[in-house]
């Protein structure tokens, strides 16, 4: 077997998960972050703050789809890149690249369409609340049609991720998050002399930190990312490359899109019984997602790995890194656990919540976090 200086088929599996894995769990922590943050400010708002958290919670599946569909294009570009690089075909992993962007700015335009012509309808199928309503057109609004940061971040994250400059990724995740942590008090609020814009004011926080994470990375690849070619000509989308992207990245959509449309599903439930209740299970919700998307963050660890070995032929190495990727991430699963029950009150005071919507929030960490251990290990086993 030829030898290789690349990190990805010479360095110890065990460290080489660690290193890689370590700045992808942080991105994707920082992922779910953009979601949490704005949750904090809008439900401590003087006026209307519960009532926009539940808004805000009826739009999370959308955003759920979204990032499902991106990244998942993202898994499958990242896998099929990465054993091209394994097995030295740099025309395909270039073509790949090229396919990928193409098919990020398809999706762009399918969210664009969604929040113009979808946000109102599909708010509407949730609440009859009318300030509930508006506040969620609103927010969905802003965010469907100001998706290209998140869209191309996505792609522009895997690129890096899968060439081990992952640590590159979690820097152009991390400026997007101190970008939102900042507008959202400014914007929401009205501070510094801006108008007080509440959840609009969060959305477009977010949207302009996605935006910041995507053009970092976007740079950096450009920058630094010497073993990816770049050029108009792999734009050009390719059947058969676009069908090796998904018969990988699908999977991924799926697995993530599932859990969007059982959010949905259980607001449909919830909302017939009690709006509190809607509120309360959407910031669970959110807070599980800090959990979910640190084990998600390693999958796409475990993803390059094994694709690099595969494409070099190593079957030793990626026995390895199925074993250490399935381990370590039922270590982040029990952690995981044991916070969410050890601290469910004081996590969920953090958001001024009334104290009946408060009692039935704590009680889903509780209840629900038990189930961590088994979601790990699917999610590793992906």
């Amino acid at each position: 077997m030829e030898k290789t200086t690349n990190k990805m088929g010479a360095m110890k599996v065990n460290k080489l998960m660690l290193a890689t894995g370590i700045p992808m769990i942080i991105s994707m922590v920082l992922q779910a972050f953009y979601n949490i943050v704005d949750s904090a400010f809008v439900s401590n708002m003087a006026n209307g703050g519960e009532a926009a958290l539940n808004a805000l919670t009826l739009a999370f599946p959308v955003q759920m789809l979204m990032i499902a569909v991106s990244i998942g294009t993202g898994v499958g570009m990242n896998a099929l890149l990465s054993k091209s690089l394994g097995a030295g075909d740099k025309e395909t992993a270039a073509k790949t690249a090229g396919n990928a962007q193409s098919l990020a700015g398809i999706i762009f335009i399918l969210c664009v369409l969604f929040g113009f012509l979808g946000t109102g309808g599909y708010i509407s199928t949730q609440t009859k609340n009318e300030e509930i309503y508006i506040m969620g057109t609103e927010y969905l609004h802003i965010c469907c049609t100001f998706s290209l940061g998140i869209v191309f971040f996505a792609i522009y994250e895997k690129l890096l991720q899968s060439t081990g400059l992952s640590v590159y990724s979690t820097i152009a995740q991390v400026l997007g998050a101190l970008t939102n942590i900042v507008l959202d008090p400014i914007l929401i609020y009205g501070l510094l002399g801006l108008p007080e814009m509440g959840v609009r004011g969060a959305a477009y926080a977010t949207v302009i930190g996605q935006h910041v994470s995507m053009i970092s990375a976007l740079i950096f690849h450009y920058a630094l990312n010497r073993d990816v070619k770049n050029g108009v000509k792999y734009l050009k989308l390719s059947a058969d490359i676009v069908r090796r992207i998904y018969s990988i990245g699908l999977p991924a959509i799926i697995a993530q899109a599932l859990m969007s449309v059982m959010t949905y599903g259980l607001n449909l439930i919830l909302v017939r019984v009690d709006e509190m209740m809607v509120t309360a299970y959407g910031l669970f919700y959110k807070i599980q997602q800090f959990i979910l998307f640190a084990a998600f963050g390693l999958r796409d660890a475990i993803t390059p790995i094994v694709s690099f070995n595969h494409g070099m032929k190593d079957r030793q190495r990626v026995i390895y890194g199925m074993k250490y990727g399935i381990g370590y991430t039922l270590i982040i699963m029990v952690l995981g656990l044991i916070v969410l029950e050890s601290f469910a009150k004081p996590i969920s005071s953090l958001f001024g919540l009334s104290g009946e919507t408060q009692g039935l929030c704590v009680d889903a960490m509780r209840i629900i976090s038990v189930s961590f251990v088994f979601a790990g290990f699917n999610i590793a086993a992906q």
